[in-house]
C-alpha cells in the first residue's frame, strides 16, 4: 500500500515536496517545530497554508486572524487561479533567487513572496467591488512588508521580488508574466493625472534595484532596466536601458533576462 506521504507527492508534487522539506527542517531544528507545524504541517494543501500565513501576517487589533483567514479561504475557493499564480511565483523564487534553496523558504521567510500572495487576494477583492477590504489589504501589506501595491494594479504570474524593500506599484500599472525585480523599485506616475498613468511592463523583464519607471510607458518584453535608472520613455523589446534619465545601452544579452538575473552590461559579462 502506498503511504500517505508518497500519495501526497503523487497527487501534488509541489506540496508534497514542501511538506517533506518541513519535516526535515523540524528534525534538524526541533525549536522551529511550532512555526513549521502551524504554517505548513497542520495544513492539507498549499492554499490552506497560504491563507494561514497571510492571515497571521496581516492580522491586527483592527482585523483578527480568524476573520482574515476566512476571507482568504473564501477567495481561494472561488478563484483557484490565484493558487496557480502562487505556485508559479513560488517556482520563480526557487529558480531565480540564489539564496533560496528550498520551496519551504518563500512561504515561511521571504516577504516578497508573501506580499505578492496577499496582494493577489486584495486585487481580487478590488475587482469584485469590495474596495474598502482591498484597501485594508494594501495598507497592511505596506505596513508589514514595506511593499505598497495598489489593489487595482494588474500583475501576472511567475513574479519574483528579491528583498522586497520599498517596492511601489501604482494603480494603473500592469506587470506581465515572469518578471523579476529587486528592492526599491517604483512603477509610478509623473504627476496628478487621474487616468491611465503608470507603466506597462512586458513579460520576462528584469528591473534592477532602485530603478524608477515613471509614466504610462511600455517596457518591452524580455528587456532589462539597470539598477538605479530613471525610465521616462518606452523601452523596446529585448533591450537594456541604464542611466538618469535611462537610455538604451545595448541588447538584453539573453532571451530571458528575468530568469538569468544577469545585471551587468553585455561587454562586462563573463
Amino acid at each position: 500500500m502506498v503511504d500517505t506521504q508518497t500519495a501526497l507527492h503523487q497527487i501534488d508534487p509541489v506540496w508534497g515536496k514542501i511538506t517533506q522539506e518541513a519535516r526535515d527542517a523540524v528534525q534538524r531544528q526541533p525549536m522551529m517545530g511550532g512555526l513549521i507545524h502551524s504554517c505548513i504541517l497542520h495544513h492539507k494543501s498549499l492554499e490552506r497554508a497560504l491563507s494561514y500565513r497571510i492571515a497571521a501576517k496581516l492580522c491586527s487589533n483592527e482585523m483578527s486572524m480568524v476573520v482574515l483567514r476566512e476571507i482568504v479561504d473564501d477567495v481561494y475557493k472561488v478563484a483557484p487561479q490565484l493558487v496557480e499564480c502562487s505556485r508559479s511565483d513560488l517556482v520563480a523564487v526557487y529558480e531565480r533567487d540564489a539564496a533560496c534553496h528550498r520551496l519551504l523558504q518563500p512561504i515561511l521567510y521571504f516577504k516578497g513572496y508573501q506580499a505578492i500572495q496577499a496582494y493577489r487576494v486584495g486585487h481580487w477583492l478590488y475587482e469584485q467591488g469590495d474596495y474598502d477590504l482591498a484597501y485594508f489589504f494594501q495598507m497592511r501589506i505596506s505596513e508589514i512588508f514595506g511593499v505598497d501595491i495598489h489593489p487595482a494594479a494588474k500583475i501576472g504570474k511567475g513574479i519574483m521580488i528579491d528583498h522586497a524593500h520599498s517596492i511601489v506599484i501604482g494603480e494603473t500599472a500592469v506587470v506581465g508574466d515572469n518578471v523579476s525585480m529587486l528592492h526599491s523599485v517604483t512603477l509610478g506616475g509623473t504627476g496628478k493625472e487621474e487616468e491611465d498613468r503608470h507603466p506597462k511592463v512586458g513579460d520576462g523583464v528584469l528591473i534592477g534595484a532602485g530603478a524608477k519607471v515613471l509614466g504610462n510607458i511600455r517596457i518591452g518584453n524580455c528587456s532589462r532596466i539597470a539598477a538605479g535608472s530613471v525610465v521616462l520613455h518606452p523601452v523596446p523589446d529585448c533591450k537594456t536601458v541604464a542611466g538618469v534619465p535611462a537610455k538604451i545601452v545595448g541588447e538584453a544579452g539573453c532571451s530571458q533576462p528575468s530568469v538569468s538575473m544577469i545585471q551587468v552590461l553585455s561587454d562586462e559579462q563573463p
